[in-house]
């Protein structure tokens, strides 16, 4: 199954909200197994929010091995594929079986947002 961004979201790349867009379009494609392909030709403007939701969170449910082998990334910019990265490598450590590394995270978040 190929997904064009551009087609479902538009060119920016940036809210929690069109992050759940891709992730409720993909996770059960992934978890059956199905390969997909997101393509970003035509996106210009990337956010980790976006890519955390789209793509980190699928790392709670489908090892990492089996991701790199089952959704394939193409047209991404370079910005985004930085992005990206990032928050696939935060991603695996948050959900490593360390549950205590969960936990702290979480306590910073909570933390940091109470203080605003």
């Amino acid at each position: 199954m190929k997904l064009i961004v551009y087609d479902l979201i538009g060119e920016n790349c940036l809210t929690l909200d069109d992050g759940q867009k891709i992730y409720d379009l993909i996770h059960p494609e992934l978890i059956a197994s199905h390969q997909i392909e997101l393509d970003f030709d035509k996106a210009k403007v990337f956010a980790s929010p976006f890519f955390n939701i789209a793509i980190g969170r699928l790392l709670k449910d489908i090892k990492s091995e089996d991701l790199n082998r089952l959704l394939k990334v193409n047209n991404l910019a370079p910005v985004g594929y930085s992005v990206l990265k990032r928050v696939i490598e935060n991603s695996k450590e948050y959900y490593s079986p360390n549950e205590n590394t969960r936990k702290a995270l979480d306590a910073v978040l909570l933390e940091q947002s109470e203080n605003l």
